[in-house]
């Protein structure tokens, strides 16, 4: 499980690219933008902002659920589908930030559907 905090050499992602507005696509479609990024070794994720589609809710995505980081088109492509993302742990800034417990809980839920 380690590698679904790494983004993967196919995604396209450019270290220290600032992902923040980004718009999010899963496999089946639009499901919000990203509100927070990080690339740190180890950790790297976004945190994706689901309104109006979730109303209010955030989610973190582990990179390695990125399939493709589109710089011109400022999206981003997963390789989860709505129904997954709906079903995954919420996300708040304030209590998950720092919170490595979360995190793991976070890689069990998106691990158990493969990478």
């Amino acid at each position: 499980m380690s590698d679904m905090w790494g983004y993967s050499p196919e995604s396209r992602y450019t270290p220290g690219t600032s992902l923040t507005g980004y718009k999010v696509e899963a496999s089946d479609g639009h499901i919000g933008k990203v509100d927070d990024a990080t690339d740190d070794i180890g950790s790297a994720h976004i945190v994706v902002n689901c309104k109006p589609w979730l109303i209010g809710k955030h989610v973190m995505l582990p990179a390695g659920t990125i399939t493709r980081v589109d710089r011109d088109g400022e999206t981003i492509h997963v390789n989860r589908t709505k129904e997954q993302i709906k079903g995954a742990p919420e996300y708040d800034p304030d209590t998950h930030r720092a919170d490595t417990g979360y995190r793991e809980g976070v890689a069990t839920y998106y691990g158990s559907q493969g990478r």
